[in-house]
C-alpha cells in the first residue's frame, strides 16, 4: 500500500488488500460460474458475492472487477472474427488495467466501503449515506473512454438503514455499461429487495490444501500447524491472519488445557489468563479469546455428537473432549448449556464489563457445565 494511501477497512490487519492477491484459492467454482455467464453475453448489472469471512469473496470481486474493465462485454467482432472465450479472470501482471488498479488509481472502478475518520483516527461504525451519494454523483459522469464502471461495495451489511435505501435506488436503475459487486457475510440480513435485484455467487471454506496455498501467497512459511489453522479458522484465511497475528495456536491450546481440568477449574492458570487479557490495549487480545472459547465448544459438541475429531487443533484436545462429552446426551447438554454462557459473555463485553473478570465468570460457568453433564 503506498505511503498517501488513507487506511482501509477491507483490510484485514498486516494482510495483504484483496487487491494484491495475484491468485484466488477455493473458489474455482464460482470463478468459473461467473465466467460462463460473461462468456454467453448475460451479464446482470448486480451480483452477491456471499459467504463465511475471510474465504476469498473480496478477491474474487476484485478479479471480477479487473476482468471486466479490462475486457468489457458485449465488445463487437474485430477483423480476425470475435475475440475467443475468457477461461480465466487472470489479468498479466503489466496489463494497465492491472497496473491501475494496483495503484489505486483505475478510473473504471468505485468503491464502497466505511470511511475512515480522519479526526477520531478509526473507521466509522458503517456505510452512510453520504457515501452512497458521493456514489451516485460519480455515476453522473460519463465513462472517460465510454468503458464499462465497476463498482465493489465490501462489505455490503455494513450499510446502514438509509445508505440500503439509497443504494437500492441504484440497483432499480443502473447507470449504463455499470456492475455492482456486493460483497456479503450474511446475505440474509441484506433488504430482500437487494437480493432480489442480484446474481448470487457463493464462496465455500477453504480446505487444509487451499488454506496452505494462501497463505503462502501471502507470505506465510507453511507449516506443520497449517491443518490447526485450517481447522480452527473454518476454512477462512481472514481468521486465519487473525490467529496468527494474536498467537492463536497457543491460545487455543491454553484453552483446552484448561478445559481439561474440568469440572475442578484450575484457578491459577485461568487467572493468569485472565490477567493478561485485561491488560489496557489488549482488546484484540480478549475478542479473540472470546471467539476461540466459542470454537472450542463447537468443537467439544460436535466431538461428542460425532464420536472423534477430524482433525486435532491442540496437543490433547481429543482425549480432553472424549472425557467431556463421551456420548451424544452428553454432547446435547453442552452445546445447550455452553451457548447461554457464551451469551451471557457476549452481553457483559457489550455493557464493557471488565474483561478479566468477565473472563474468570465464564470459566467458572463452564465448570459449573462440566459438573452437570457429567452427573
Amino acid at each position: 500500500m503506498s505511503e498517501d494511501r488513507l487506511p482501509e477497512s477491507d483490510r484485514l490487519g498486516d494482510a495483504p488488500h484483496p487487491r494484491d492477491a495475484t491468485r484466488l484459492f477455493g473458489q474455482a467454482q464460482a470463478e468459473q460460474a461467473f465466467l460462463d455467464v460473461l462468456n454467453a453475453d448475460r451479464l446482470h448489472h448486480g451480483w452477491m458475492i456471499s459467504g463465511p469471512r475471510g474465504v476469498g469473496k473480496a478477491t474474487l470481486a476484485w478479479r471480477m472487477a479487473a476482468a471486466l474493465i479490462a475486457e468489457p462485454p458485449g465488445q463487437e467482432a474485430g477483423l480476425f472474427g470475435a475475440p475467443p472465450p475468457r477461461e480465466t479472470l487472470d489479468l498479466p501482471d503489466d496489463h494497465p488495467v492491472a497496473r491501475r488498479m494496483a495503484a489505486g488509481s483505475e478510473p473504471g472502478l468505485s468503491q464502497l466501503t466505511r470511511p475512515w475518520d480522519e479526526k477520531l483516527k478509526r473507521f466509522k461504525a458503517d456505510i452512510t449515506v453520504d457515501e452512497v451519494r458521493k456514489l451516485k454523483s460519480r455515476f453522473t459522469l460519463a465513462a472517460a473512454d465510454g468503458g464499462w464502471r465497476v463498482c465493489i461495495v465490501d462489505a455490503a451489511d455494513d450499510l446502514n438503514t438509509a445508505a440500503a435505501n439509497a443504494f437500492l435506488k441504484l440497483l432499480e436503475e443502473p447507470p449504463e455499461r455499470t456492475t455492482f459487486l456486493l460483497v456479503t457475510h450474511q446475505p440474509t440480513a441484506l433488504l430482500p429487495t437487494i437480493r432480489s435485484r442480484c446474481r448470487m455467487l457463493r464462496c465455500a471454506p477453504l480446505g487444509p490444501e487451499d488454506m496452505a496455498a494462501a497463505l503462502a501467497q501471502a507470505g506465510h512459511e507453511i507449516t506443520s500447524e497449517d491443518t490447526a489453522l485450517a481447522a480452527l479458522s473454518g476454512g477462512s484465511v481472514g481468521r486465519a491472519f487473525q490467529l496468527l497475528e494474536g498467537d492463536g495456536l497457543r491460545l487455543y491450546g491454553a484453552i483446552v488445557s484448561l478445559l481439561g481440568t474440568l469440572p475442578r477449574l484450575d484457578r491459577a492458570r485461568a487467572g493468569k489468563l485472565a490477567e493478561a487479557a485485561a491488560a489496557r490495549g489488549n482488546e484484540a487480545q480478549v475478542t479473540l479469546i472470546f471467539d476461540l472459547l466459542d470454537v472450542a465448544l463447537a468443537r467439544l459438541a460436535r466431538a461428542g455428537a460425532t464420536g472423534a475429531l477430524d482433525v486435532e487443533a491442540a496437543p490433547g484436545e481429543a482425549q480432553v473432549f472424549a472425557r467431556l462429552a463421551p456420548s451424544p446426551a452428553a454432547a446435547r447438554q453442552w452445546a445447550a448449556r455452553a451457548q447461554e454462557v457464551t451469551a451471557r459473555a457476549r452481553h457483559g463485553r457489550a455493557v464493557n464489563l471488565d474483561p478479566g473478570a468477565l473472563i474468570l465468570d465464564t470459566l467458572f460457568k463452564l465448570s459449573d457445565v462440566a459438573s452437570r453433564c457429567a452427573a
